[in-house]
Parts: structure tokens; sequence; C-alpha cells
């Protein structure tokens, strides 16, 4: 069992002030996997204020000396790529051969990508009578989730780091040790001390100093949309800037004329990703009433070919949930699309095939779904896919728009001109059409009650900036 006992705080690694720890079970065996320490109210006071006081050195650190960093932390991640790997897997249950791609891979270069876009704040907008620069927002908290635990990390700490900005980071509880990993990684390499400190522990119990703290200038929070609300709340009376990337309850059109195999099938395929443990993922699939049997004898076959197994099996497409609270959780909601008559075509309540133990859940995907259904307008956060049926295009459009979320959306059309004019009536922060997969280069972030702000990219540094005029 893999045993962290020290937070790492001011550049050094210090116990916890309150004395207590938290065993993480593997959500594959349901056993303890690892032991990190949880902090008190006095821990996190502590790493903030060692914040405060790298702040006005590092603000003023150079773009070329904050890239070398961003550079040498990716170059030492790439090394320790494997480390990275089994700590995800182990903890949120994602088959291991699948991990590094999906959950590490890809977050190393997105973290290196923000090395190029610290040098955009040394540039100088000279206008007529004044001219504009940029400054880093202060003092940043960063709270993170179990699903993507590294990719959400480096989305928030490598801009953080790019504009100048200290940061106090707070993995989930069930998914925290890629995060000494990178505390071990930046401690290696030099990073100054303070620049970067890691707590542990309840969100629940932290969440008001790491938000409401007057040295804290900036929040930025991925979770629940409930959770969020509360992290607004608490830093409402100290004016900070709060990032938030909530949850959704994603619209999927397919169009009568479309390549209704290759929609469907990219449909099924985004949802069962990762467990369906996907804040975007296009859980709401619209379809035309005309092709309607034909699409749900496609979606079914396709969710049949997943393999749910240990994450550690090579022929594993679906590990468990990520804990036993969250398999409860939308075995809850799979009962709701029962009673509420919603047909069940695949998948269901009982344990996949061969399994007998651990928080495995069937991919499952209900039919004759309205729109007013709860499986239809809350975020399950599993791998249960809603098919619902349209009219036409401007009935299939009201469905998708009416939600409170609006984090993601998605249009398989006869062509791409097709998809993009009714994308745009699509009330939601991404559109991904024709098939379109995720990139770190685009900014990611919702409408409504999907959250505020940005991630990813230019947009993604802009949320860690300050904009002062000077005039004269």
């Amino acid at each position: 069992m893999k045993i962290y006992d020290k937070f790492y705080i001011n550049g050094q690694w210090v116990a916890p002030l309150s004395g207590q720890f938290h065993d993480i079970n593997n959500p594959a065996t349901n056993q303890p996997c690892a032991r990190t320490p949880l902090a008190n109210e006095n821990d996190v006071k502590v790493a903030i204020e060692a914040a405060r006081a790298a702040f006005p050195g590092w603000s003023q650190s150079s773009a070329k000396e904050r890239s070398n960093f961003i550079h040498a932390a990716a170059d030492v991640m790439e090394r320790r790529i494997n480390e990275f790997t089994s700590a995800i897997s182990e903890t949120m249950g994602c088959p291991l051969h699948i991990t590094k791609d999906l959950h590490v891979k890809g977050s190393i270069d997105a973290f290196r990508s923000f090395a190029k876009l610290a040098y955009s704040m040394e540039e100088i907008q000279e206008k007529d009578s004044f001219i504009q620069l940029r400054e880093p927002v202060g003092v940043c908290t960063l709270i993170n989730p179990w699903n993507y635990p590294l990719s959400q990390l480096v989305g928030k700490l490598g801009p953080a780091l790019a504009a100048g900005c200290t940061v106090v980071a707070k993995p989930a509880e069930q998914t925290p040790l890629q995060d000494f990993l990178i505390a071990e990684i930046l401690d290696s390499i030099g990073l100054p001390a303070g620049v970067f400190n890691l707590i542990t522990g309840s969100g629940a119990k932290l969440g008001k100093t790491l938000c409401g703290h007057p040295e804290v200038d900036m929040v930025s929070f991925t979770g629940s949309t409930a959770a969020g609300v509360k992290i607004s709340q608490a830093a409402a009376p100290t004016i900070k800037r709060v990032c938030l990337e909530l949850g959704g309850k994603s619209p999927y059109i397919i169009t009568e004329d479309a390549d209704i195999a290759t929609a469907v099938r990219y449909g099924v395929e985004d949802v069962m990703l990762n467990t369906g443990q996907t804040c975007n993922a296009l859980t709401r699939m619209l379809v035309p009433q005309s092709r309607y049997e034909e699409i749900l004898e496609i979606a079914t076959a396709v969710a049949e070919e997943n393999v749910v197994a240990d994450p550690k099996n090579s022929e594993s497409t679906m590990g468990p949930m990520c804990s036993e609270a969250q398999k409860q959780t939308v075995q809850g909601y799979i009962d709701k699309g029962l009673a509420e008559g919603a047909r069940l075509i695949t998948g269901g309540l009982e344990m996949p095939d061969g399994l007998s133990s651990g928080a495995y859940v069937r991919p499952t995907i209900f039919a004759d779904v309205s729109n007013e259904m709860c499986i239809a307008r809350e975020e399950i956060f599993g791998p249960v896919l809603c098919i619902i049926p349209y009219i036409d295009l401007e009935n299939a459009i009201e469905i998708a728009n009416d939600t409170v979320f609006g984090l993601s959306s998605a249009v398989y059309a006869k062509d791409k001109k097709a998809a993009l004019k009714i994308a745009s009536h699509l009330r939601a922060g991404q559109c991904f059409v024709q098939a379109g997969y995720f990139t770190t280069d685009a900014p990611f972030g919702g409408y409504k009650q999907s959250g505020n702000g940005r991630e990813w990219g230019e947009e993604g540094l802009a949320e860690y900036v300050e904009t002062k005029a000077v005039i004269g």
C-alpha cells in the first residue's frame, strides 16, 4: 500500500497538524491501496500563507524562467509516466492500458503547452493615451475532481504557473496520488518554495477556508453544481475571482440524413468512455423518430461490445466506477429510470458477467425517454445513455436546450455545413460536429449551471490574469 504521511507546503514535506490520515480504496477490489493525510483548517491556513509569501517573488519572475520550469516539470512527468498511470488506474478504476493515453500522455502535452503562453504575460499593448499590462491574479486555490485527476490538475496549474500565480492544490480525496507525484517533481526541479503547495482532505470540511480565506485571490473548482454554489457563497464576502467547471447533461442531435451507423457509434462510445465519468459526456442522444428502431439496434450492439473487467485486464474497455458510493449513485438513477417508465434496452442493475465484487456497473441504455424524466435532467455520472426521439429539427433543438446545464453538445448531420447551422442554436460552451473530439487547444467551460470561466489554451490563461491600464 502506498503511504504518503506529509503535505507539501513551502517547499517542505510537513506532517499534518490534524494528525489524521485517510485510507483510499481500489474500486476494483474495495480494498485499501493507499493512505494520505487529512488536513484541517490550520493546515490549509499554513499552505495559503506560504503561497502568499511566495507570490511577490514568483509574480516578478521572467516568462522565460516560468516557461523553463513548466518544461522541466513536463520532462520529468514523461520519465515517470508509468507511475502516474498506475496511480490513477489504481485509485479511480480506469483500465491500465487506457489510462496512459486517456489520462496521462495528453495531460503532459497540455501542461507543456502553457510554457509558450507564459510569454504573453510580458506583452504590452500600446493605446492612444495608455498602455495595457497583464499581471497575475495572485494566490489561487485549485480544487479538483476524481474523474480526470491529472488532467484537471494540470489544466489549472499550467496557466497559474505561466501567469505568475502561486497555488494551493487540493485533489479529490478519492484520487490524490498524482498530486503527490507532481509535488515530488516540482520539488526536484527546484521550483521556489511556496509557489506550489499541496494539502489533501475532505472538500466539504476544507472548502470554507480554501475559498473564503482573505489571502486567496482566486478559486478554480471542477465538480458538481451543488458544490459550485457553496464555493461561490464562501468566496463572495471577499469578492474573489471564481472559475467553475460544473455538471452537464449534454445533448447530441443526430439528423435523419446523417451516417447513422457512424453517428450512433460515436455517441455510445463517448458516453461509455472513462466508465461514463465524464462531465461533458453526450448523455442525451436525440434521434429522428423515423429511424428510431434502427438507432436503438445499433446503440445496443455498440454498448455490448464493451468488456467490463478488472483494470489490469488488457482486454478491458471499462473498469469500475471510482468508488462504491458512486456505483450506488448510478444504480439509484437506473432504478429511477425504470420507475419512470423508460425502456431498458441493455445493461441494468446486475453485476457485469464474470464479476462478483467491485464498484462495477454495466453499460446501460434507456430508450423511450422523455426530457421530463429525472434520468434526462440530472447528471448521472456513469455509463448510462438516454435516447430521446424527436419529431423535427426544431423539436430537437428545443429538447437540447431544455436543461439547466450547458457544458457541451454535439451534432451529426449530412455534412459539416448542415451540422454547423444546427450547432449555432445550441446553448453550450462546446459543440462537437461530425464526430469531433476533445482538444485542450480549445476553450472549455459551460453556460448556465454548468459554470463560468474557461479552461485550456489562451482563454484558460486569461482566467489567471488581471488587466492593468497605465495612463499618462
